[in-house]
């Protein structure tokens, strides 16, 4: 098993599910006797909170040169959001990072879907990190939420769901958005923040959703053990 690196911390909540899942999937290949070896380093997030994109990136490869002396083979950061700091980051260190948007969109290719609805924390449906990759690498195109229905998004992920509660209030806007964005054409939704997937479940819902955190700990288990 190659040992792996995780950088965690926004949320925690959004960590302890990624290491979940990493052991749960990983005990399927090596029994419940045994895990992997992971080094987790977890960061504060009121660096993310703050938005100064110099200091997050800075921070990210720090701790991502700190994995990487530290023995790790790879890199996943444990949220979508972070992942802003990919293009900065992986030229700079010599083990792969593991990208969210690449597990998703080898998903979604998989399932035939062609354009996507986004769903998440501002900067992740505002910015390109995700939208970028999924059309360069896959040809699927991705929609966002209108406009004024963005703050609220981001209210509900940072207020509610980043600190572990899942208001039925909070459920239902995200659905009501899942159909707007089905009526705008979309085939398939990204849950593009670590904990929609605990919100929202696929019963909720009459269209396909991609958990990318699900997705993205199936990745990361894939590497632990592809030889």
């Amino acid at each position: 098993m190659k040992t792996l690196g995780m950088i965690g911390g926004t949320s925690w909540h959004s960590t302890i599910e990624y290491y979940k899942l990493i052991n749960q999937m990983a005990s399927k290949k090596i029994g419940d006797l045994a895990n992997p070896p992971l080094i987790i380093h977890s960061i504060n997030i009121e660096l993310m909170r703050e938005q100064n994109k110099e200091k997050i990136n800075a921070k990210y490869l720090d701790t991502s040169l700190k994995l990487q002396t530290a023995g790790a083979k790879a890199i996943v950061i444990c949220a979508n959001t972070p992942h802003m700091v990919y293009d900065f980051v992986q030229p700079k260190i010599n083990i792969p990072i593991l990208h969210i948007t690449d597990a998703t969109g080898k998903e979604a290719k998989g399932l035939g879907l062609t354009k996507l609805g986004l769903l998440g924390n501002k900067p992740t449906m505002t910015e390109n990190f995700i939208p970028k990759i999924l059309k360069k690498n896959y040809d699927i195109a991705t929609i966002i939420p209108e406009v004024d229905a963005i703050p609220r998004a981001h209210e509900y992920v940072s207020k509610e769901l980043t600190q572990g509660v899942f208001s039925q209030e909070a459920k239902q806007f995200f659905i009501q958005q899942i159909q707007l964005l089905k009526a705008r054409g979309a085939d398939g939704i990204i849950l593009g923040c670590t904990e929609l997937p605990l919100l929202i479940q696929k019963d909720d819902v009459d269209i396909p959703t991609l958990a990318t955190t699900n997705l993205h700990a199936q990745m990361a288990v894939d590497f632990i053990f592809n030889k």
